[in-house]
C-alpha cells in the first residue's frame, strides 16, 4: 500500500550548474502534475511529465527545480569589440571638441549601451539528460517515501476494521433479547385499552413472527463481515485506494441497516461506533494510492 502523500528530491551538479530537484505529492482522485522550473530548462519540461506519469500514478503533484551558479562559473563578459569602437570615437570627439581635456573616457564608455554581455545559460545533450535521470531518482525516492506512510496507512486500516468486525460480534448477545420486548410492548398497549379479552392469540403470534423476520439482521452481519474480509484483501492490491472507497461504501450500507432493524438500545450503541469507526476510515482512503 501506498500513500498518496510525500516527498522526493535529487540534487545534480553540472559544470556550471548545482540544481536541486523537488517532488511534492497530495491527494487527488487524478494525477495533477504542476511544474516549475527555470526558463532555461524548458527544453526538459516534456520529458520530465512522461517520467514523473510513469512513476506516479495518481496525486496532486508539484515538480520544482531550483538552481545555484558554481561560483568559478560567470556568464558576465565585457564587450571589447563595442567598447573600442565607443572609445575611438569618443576619444576623437573630445579632440574635436574640447581640444584634448582629460576626461574618463573608459568610464562613460561603459555606460553606453551593449558594452557588457550576459550569456545564457545553455547546457548540453548530456546536461539535459543527467536533469531527467536527477528528476527520475526524486520520483523514486517520492515512492519511498509513500511506501513508508502506507505502512501505517495499513496498519491503521487493518487495525479500524477488525473493530468493525469485533464490534459486529458484540450485537449477538443482544439479538434474543429484541423479540420478548417487542411482544412485551403490545401486551401493554392492549391492556391499556382494556382489549385482552378480545384478542386472538394466533393473530397475536402471527405478529410477532413477522416482527422476527423484521427485525432479523443475520444476513447484514453476513455480508458485513464479507465486505470487511474482502477490504482486507483488497489492501493487499497496489493503486487499489479507489476499489477501497467503493468497497467502504457498502460496508456503510450494512452498518446503516443493522442501526434501521436494531430495535435496541446497546445494538444502536455498537452501531454507532461502526459508523466511526468506518469515518476514520474513509478519511484515510481518501490517502491511499
Amino acid at each position: 500500500m501506498l500513500s498518496m502523500t510525500g516527498f522526493g528530491k535529487a540534487e545534480i551538479s553540472l559544470n556550471q550548474l548545482h540544481l536541486q530537484v523537488e517532488i511534492r505529492s497530495l491527494n487527488s482522485k487524478y494525477l495533477d502534475l504542476s511544474v516549475k522550473i527555470p526558463s532555461f530548462l524548458k527544453a526538459v519540461e516534456l520529458d520530465a511529465r512522461k517520467i514523473i506519469k510513469q512513476h506516479l500514478k495518481r496525486g496532486k503533484v508539484e515538480l520544482l527545480i531550483h538552481y545555484e551558479k558554481n561560483e568559478n562559473q560567470t556568464n558576465v563578459s565585457l564587450n571589447a569589440t563595442q567598447i573600442s569602437a565607443y572609445y575611438e570615437q569618443l576619444a576623437a570627439l573630445n579632440d574635436k571638441l574640447q581640444g584634448g581635456l582629460k576626461i574618463d573616457l573608459l568610464g562613460h564608455t561603459l555606460k553606453l549601451p551593449d558594452t557588457i554581455q550576459h550569456q545564457k545559460d545553455n547546457l548540453e545533450d548530456s546536461d539535459l539528460q543527467k536533469i531527467l535521470s536527477g528528476i527520475s531518482e526524486a520520483c523514486s525516492d517520492l515512492n519511498n517515501f509513500r511506501r513508508n506512510e502506507g505502512k501505517s496507512l495499513h496498519a491503521e486500516l487493518v487495525g479500524r476494521i477488525e473493530n468493525i468486525q469485533q464490534l459486529a460480534q458484540k450485537v449477538i448477545p443482544f439479538e434474543s433479547e429484541r423479540l420478548p420486548k417487542v411482544k412485551a410492548k403490545i401486551l401493554e398497549a392492549i391492556n391499556t385499552l382494556n382489549q385482552k379479552s378480545q384478542i386472538d392469540e394466533k393473530r397475536l403470534e402471527q405478529e410477532l413472527i413477522f416482527y422476527a423476520e423484521k427485525l432479523d439482521i443475520t444476513e447484514e452481519k453476513v455480508r458485513l463481515n464479507e465486505h470487511c474480509d474482502h477490504f482486507l484483501k483488497t489492501m493487499r492490491d497496489e493503486g487499489a485506494g479507489k476499489k477501497l472507497g467503493f468497497i467502504t461504501q457498502e460496508i456503510g450500507r450494512e452498518i446503516n441497516t443493522l442501526g434501521s432493524k436494531a430495535h435496541h438500545l446497546d445494538i444502536q450503541k455498537l452501531v454507532v461506533e461502526m459508523k466511526d469507526e468506518l469515518e476514520k476510515i474513509k478519511e484515510q482512503i481518501l490517502n491511499v494510492l
